[in-house]
């Protein structure tokens, strides 16, 4: 797929997902390319959302570009709405998501939304999870000690060297994992001492997801 198509599928995905969007609300603004396309549109509808929880440092630049307020978490009573991206998806609505290594802030907008749209283009909808390797955040002392845990169990856990999350941890990347069962695998891993977040969101999935497709938007 070229660069073009793919774009233009993203921002088919994040029209669908403004439509959602209800005026003077505060909304939850996930990472990655196809956010940057929503940003971009809220941008555009100034005074549309009455301000946004970041799930990373970059997306708080971006909406601080856009002129959009950023809300700490903690200062706000209701989160309605939620909207991010995701690595891969499957039609249960569970994800693989920390590519852009925001994982943990992106669980905690999902845990504290009331509604979780996944906006996507149609390559990283799949029958199954795990092509995409799996992220993982841990704390760097505990990084080497939860590499030997998933290699016991034949997985091959690759370091993602010179990345320090926004949490100031470090990022293993997980390959050659069977997720049959991604909730199950959420909550061993999860259950690792050093694991800050595991990055698949099947404990608490997408409400819906929006896909961007070459014939427009399919909504699941």
């Amino acid at each position: 797929m070229t660069a073009s198509l793919a774009d233009a599928k993203k921002r088919c995905a994040a029209e669908a997902a403004l439509q959602h969007v209800q005026a003077g609300s505060v909304l939850g603004v996930g990472t990655g390319s196809t956010v940057r396309f929503l940003i971009e549109m809220l941008a555009a509808r100034p005074g549309l959302v009455r301000g946004a929880v970041a799930s990373s440092n970059a997306t708080t630049a971006l909406l601080d570009a856009a002129g959009i307020p950023v809300l700490d978490l903690n200062e706000v009573s209701q989160l309605p709405l939620y909207i991010d991206g995701a690595d891969e998806a499957t039609r249960a609505h569970q994800l693989i998501k920390g590519g852009g290594g925001a994982l943990t802030r992106e669980k905690i907008c999902a845990a504290a939304a009331a509604r979780f749209l996944c906006i996507i283009d149609e390559s990283k909808l799949v029958a199954t999870l795990g092509a995409f390797p799996l992220p993982i955040e841990v704390i760097p002392m505990a990084r080497t000690l939860i590499a030997r845990r998933l290699e016991a169990r034949g997985a091959l856990p690759v370091w993602r060297e010179g990345v320090v999350t926004d949490n100031g941890n470090h990022i293993l990347d997980v390959h050659g994992l069977s997720i049959a069962d991604p909730r199950a695998l959420e909550d061993e891993l999860s259950s690792l001492a050093g694991v800050v977040t595991v990055g698949l969101f099947a404990r608490r999935p997408a409400d819906m997801l929006l896909v961007g497709t070459d014939q427009g938007c399919v909504t699941l």
